[in-house]
């Protein structure tokens, strides 16, 4: 019998509220310990985790690598495992290895397997691909298929760069998995609500209260004040969910939830899935004590024609960047203008084009690119200075000309020819591997229903000794 059949068979006698257990807001970082114990305590009937994002950047789409430390995504998957086959639930894991591709889901398949050996565990794995084909891309490009999500543009040339395409699976690849008898489920990219929506709605809760759910839910208990990265459980119970963290010093609030169902959305009224989207627009946010929130109201809107994010990363070249530092007020106040002109010496000294360079004055405009500078100027700042080229040759070379030229640059009011930097490293100029870029941000538009189940194929294993 697997997970699922257990759950159907215990709401067949006890149709009650349905808890499900959020392990970690990116697992592979650490699980709090005493939380997951104390969410394992209350009986949650499913277990889910977001693995991934892309807010690490573009490099571990473009290359093998996952943010998280192996180590940690070995003890982090053994917690959840273990907490999983103690109880007989389902195990939802989205966005494994960070990127979610083929390369990265495999890490987290090896790493799982071997788990599964060492501590004799047995269960029927279900596995969710996520790579999208360049050739369909391209055919969508063509007829005008692809809608991007913000500044990036995108040709036949750029697509011929870019090695590895995602797409973010909904709901329905877990659902697939799940009716096939899955005990635990691994995917590659996917919508972080999915892994957490998918049961709920599988057995009859509202399907926008289940999305806004796994909105709150998949980030544990960054909705809580203060926030954090401890498990978080919500209850379902009819048309309406309560969240409350697994560690008794965070408190979920009216406000704290709500705030947190504007997080990484550029709508606060909708929650976009590739099937439809939750409107929150009649979403109610009611405390039950100074710890607990109930949440109510949100509905579904489904949509005509299936839709899917895809991303996409690309190599710009090598990188190597400069540490440095100024406390001279002077400089300080024409920094812009004074970089700008000794970049033009620099190209003139080397003057292949083929590299770029971006400098971040931290302590003016090195987080935020603001339109103004600060009112009163900073009694330092610090530059980072960053080449791409073709190679981290040719980057140094060009970083160490910037440095020599920018050291002993003139401008009005310096006050001595010594030097206009500080270096808190040296050789100031490091090595800081390949520069990707991502190259696709797209919404897909697909033409049937049949043609996004076809995109995420989802297969069965048998993990140990099933007798």
């Amino acid at each position: 019998m697997s997970a699922l059949e257990r759950l159907l068979k215990l709401r067949e006698h006890n149709p009650g509220p349905l808890r499900i257990l959020s392990a970690s807001g990116q697992l592979g970082f650490g699980i709090p310990k005493k939380s997951f114990e104390r969410g394992i305590k209350s009986k949650p009937h499913v277990i889910a985790a977001d693995m991934g994002s892309v807010d690490p950047g573009p490099t571990y789409l473009a290359t093998d690598k996952i943010a998280a430390p192996e180590v940690l995504v070995r003890s982090d998957m053994r917690l959840v495992l273990h907490g999983a086959q103690q109880l007989g639930v389902p195990l939802l894991i989205g966005s494994a290895g960070t990127a979610g591709a083929d390369i990265h889901l495999d890490v987290v398949l090896r790493i799982l397997k071997e788990i599964a050996v060492e501590d004799k565990l047995h269960f029927k794995l279900g596995i969710i691909r996520s790579v999208i084909p360049h050739d369909l891309v391209e055919h969508s490009l063509l007829n005008q298929k692809l809608k991007p999500i913000g500044p990036i543009d995108l040709d036949e040339n750029t697509l011929k760069q870019t090695e590895v395409i995602v797409g973010q699976a909904g709901m329905g690849p877990f659902e697939r998995a799940l009716k096939l008898g899955a005990d635990v489920i691994v995917a590659g990219r996917a919508c972080d609500t999915a892994p957490f929506a998918v049961i709920p709605k599988m057995l009859g809760f509202p399907t926008g209260v289940a999305v806004h759910m796994a909105k709150i839910l998949e980030c544990t208990s960054l909705c809580c004040e203060p926030g954090g990265r401890d498990a978080m459980l919500a209850t379902f119970d009819g048309d309406s969910f309560t969240v409350e963290s697994m560690n008794e010093a965070m408190h979920a609030t009216p406000t704290s939830v709500a705030a947190h169902a504007l997080y990484e959305q550029s709508d606060p009224y909708f929650i976009h899935e590739p099937n439809g989207r939750a409107c929150l627009k009649h979403a109610k946010y009611e405390a039950i004590d100074e710890r607990r929130v109930k949440i109510s109201g949100a509905t579904w809107q489904a949509a005509d024609k299936p839709w899917i994010k895809i991303e996409g990363a690309r190599k710009l070249g090598s990188r190597a960047v400069m540490l440095a530092g100024n406390a001279d007020i002077n400089f300080i106040k024409q920094s812009k203008n004074i970089i700008n002109k000794v970049e033009e010496v620099v190209r003139e000294i080397i003057p292949f084009s083929e590299w770029s360079l971006n400098i971040r004055h931290y302590g003016i405009d090195g987080v935020t690119d603001w339109p103004e500078p600060p009112v009163n100027l900073p009694r330092e700042i610090f530059l980072l200075c960053e080449c791409i080229a073709e190679n981290s040759e040719k980057a140094k070379l060009v970083l160490a000309t910037f440095r020599q030229q920018l050291l002993h640059f003139g401008f009005p009011g310096r006050s001595a020819t010594g030097g206009n930097l500080a270096f808190p490293i040296t050789p100031p100029e490091l090595d800081a591997g390949e520069a990707f870029t991502f190259s696709i941000y797209h919404l897909l538009e697909l033409d049937d229903w049949s043609a996004l189940e076809q995109l995420f194929p989802v297969t069965i294993e048998k993990i140990g000794d099933q007798t």
